[in-house]
């Protein structure tokens, strides 16, 4: 099928020598970016199949999603974790993601899916890593199937954790698996969905949660796996200074360090937040091209810090960017979240401060870098036809007409995306998804949630809902 973009009043490309083109035009052929037309007076004379009219549209590539848990849209802004930092709200939260099940996971990454799909991401990443060990372990192949009813390239991380609460760890021992079970599944979910193929609408990652939910034994084993079927790898690294502290009480090893040990630092592997990096931290990272997502409005919602994005950047590491658990940003919105990462910058010297454009890459090809995806991140010829056009009709971009890209990120509104391509089908169109119906899908996502708190309140009691009592241990 061919799709011809027309008229745009500025394409964003992001490619190496970040070119802005006015007006022109953009082919689509078969899913694949056939022609960039990028003189503005030039509009081709060419047969397609659908033609969109895009003008005083911006057009950019896809946003890339790289860290999030999407099952936490069951539980936002919790009372009993409003106002806990990270360990003190996972051990609150473990208590209630211990009544989640296969219904619960379906409907939130729909859920999470859906919002990202509307704020303008073609691909994200998930890090699932929780899974009671009283319903069925095939909770990945649940999101898979959400991700394919959307029609969003989806990169699930296959998460694991395997130090519980009675061997020093945070969760709860019924929500680890043992690590031949974790190693098992791994295999399985790569045998069966990963796709290295370019332009590939699912592949596999291997996700170990954390330096204090799994053993040093599982992170090794996993790397082995992840390097014998060409798979990446992911987990959370130096989000906070209690990570820290339990790294070097635990292991006589800040977290980065800890991670080079155990084989995971290389161009396969990216960790999620890095908060807490020092200067060797960062060059270590950007030596051995090891990414990072950024999560910045996890780090302010859970008080975990401001990541030194600004030096990793200038050593040359990989930097994407991520909207993290619903449960520590309460949204999923990544232009909003691109947004916060440029203000989250201006928070530390002007020397340190991101741009417009700057924050853009990192939404895009930063992200496509980090989840090893050439064929994504810019409007090329060639590369895979993920694309977004922004409305700069509406109001609340009055006035912010001089410099499109920066309107985005500046004007506080956070709009919806116009019209979403992936794999050149139309998935957004004026504002809507297709074929989907948001509120029936939020009513039933409500109903979901509700009936997991009431299980949970059922076991702890109202009052822990509440964060008026501690967990009672069972």
């Amino acid at each position: 099928m061919k799709i011809l973009i027309r008229n745009p009043r500025l394409i964003a490309t992001m490619d190496d020598a970040g070119h802005r083109y006015e007006g022109g035009a953009v082919l689509i052929d078969n899913g694949k970016i056939a022609a960039v037309y990028h003189n503005g007076n030039q509009q081709p004379k060419i047969h397609a199949d659908l033609e969109i009219d895009a003008t005083d549209m911006l057009l950019t590539p896809g946003l890339i999603n790289t860290h999030h848990h999407f099952y936490q849209t069951l539980t936002r802004n919790l009372p009993g974790g409003q106002n806990k930092q990270l360990f003190d709200w996972l051990i609150y939260h473990y208590e209630i993601w211990r009544e989640l099940d296969e219904e619960c996971i379906a409907v939130s990454t729909t859920t999470a899916l859906a919002e990202l799909l509307l704020s303008g991401c073609t691909l994200s990443s998930d890090h699932h890593y929780v899974f009671p060990q009283r319903c069925a372990p095939d909770l990945i192949d649940r999101q898979i199937e959400s991700a394919q009813a959307l029609g969003v390239r989806f990169q699930p991380t296959r998460g694991s954790m395997s130090l519980g609460q009675s061997c020093g760890g945070l969760p709860p021992d019924d929500l680890v698996q043992d690590e031949d079970t974790i190693l098992a599944d791994s295999r399985r979910l790569i045998e069966r969905y990963h796709d290295a193929g370019s332009g590939a609408m699912t592949r596999i990652v291997l996700a170990p949660c954390s330096p204090f939910s799994v053993t040093a034994e599982a992170m090794r084993r996993t790397a082995e796996l992840a390097r014998e079927t060409g798979v990446r790898l992911h987990t959370h690294v130096a989000e906070t200074m209690d990570e820290e502290a339990f790294c070097l009480d635990t292991f006589g090893k800040r977290p980065v360090d800890l991670m080079g040990s155990l084989g995971w630092l290389g161009d396969d592997v990216w960790f999620a937040h890095t908060v807490h990096l020092s200067d060797d931290d960062i060059g270590h990272m950007a030596e051995t091209a090891t990414g990072m997502s950024h999560c910045p409005s996890s780090n302010m919602r859970l008080g975990s810090g401001i990541a030194p994005i600004r030096e990793l950047l200038d050593a040359g590491a990989p930097v994407s960017l991520a909207v993290d658990g619903s449960a520590s940003n309460d949204g999923n919105h990544l232009l909003a979240e691109a947004r916060q990462m440029l203000l989250l910058s201006r928070l530390r010297k002007p020397e340190n401060w991101l741009g417009a454009d700057e924050v853009l890459r990192v939404a895009t090809r930063g992200g496509a870098q980090v989840m090893g995806r050439p064929e994504l991140g810019s409007i090329e010829s060639g590369k895979a036809a993920d694309l977004v056009l922004w409305d700069l009709r509406t109001l609340d971009l009055a006035g912010a007409q001089s410099d499109p890209v920066a309107a985005l990120l500046f004007s506080g509104s956070a709009p919806r995306a116009h019209t979403v391509l992936v794999d050149g089908n139309v998935r957004v169109q004026a504002g809507y998804i297709i074929n989907f119906h948001e509120r029936a899908h939020a009513a039933n996502h409500n109903i979901v949630a509700e009936n997991m708190l009431t299980r949970a309140a059922a076991r702890l009691g109202d009052d822990f809902i509440r964060g008026a009592q501690p967990p009672e241990v069972s």
